[in-house]
């Protein structure tokens, strides 16, 4: 394993994730409800920015390296699969679509898996479909973890509920286009 900055980063951000569910635990008397809405966020939205900023490290500095390839979307992954679930948890989104969205990513990563051990890795590169459907999810579960109205209008949950919503459904096209790709291969293979 490569010892660099971007793979520290990404070690970082798979460290944080007791500490961001843990939070949540914590006593009233410790942190209030609203103390741990903003320090969830902010790790969170702090583990976001690492996510970018490794990559983007890695080619600058020429630090790439394959196990740092394999772990960085393990890292996001678990991250985006924590944040989910520690929404179900507070009741601040319906677990169907935690369910829809990680079912997502493990059905893709194992069929990456797969189609990478056939030869066909590179066909199932990431699409614009997967990157629109990151960005609306990276964009509301912050907001869902923060809850709380911003001034007299601006209400997170409403706004982060809308963008869930829609990296689900994002989800499921992104899904499909990903198996519209990989169902000829397994024909083909299988």
């Amino acid at each position: 394993m490569p010892f660099n900055l971007p793979n520290v980063l990404t070690w970082m951000r798979i460290l944080a994730i007791p500490l961001f569910v843990g939070i949540f635990y914590f006593p009233p008397s410790w942190l209030s409800q609203s103390d741990q809405n903003l320090i969830a966020t902010i790790i969170f939205t702090g583990a976001a920015i690492t996510d970018w900023l490794d990559g983007y490290l890695a080619r600058i500095l020429n630090q790439t390296s394959a196990f740092g390839a394999f772990l960085d979307p393990v890292a996001d992954k678990l991250m985006v699969a924590a944040a989910l679930i520690v929404l179900v948890y507070l009741s601040r989104l319906d677990a169907l679509i935690a369910f829809i969205i990680i079912g997502r990513e493990i059905t893709i990563s194992a069929l990456r898996e797969w189609m990478a051990q056939i030869g066909k890795g590179k066909s199932l590169a990431v699409s614009f479909l997967g990157k629109l459907k990151t960005v609306s999810q990276m964009a509301a579960i912050p907001l869902l973890l923060y809850h709380e109205k911003i001034g007299e209008n601006f209400d997170p949950q409403e706004v982060g509920t809308w963008l869930i919503y829609l990296a689900a459904i994002l989800t499921l096209w992104s899904m499909g286009y990903y198996l519209k790709v990989a169902i000829p291969q397994a024909l083909k293979h299988g």
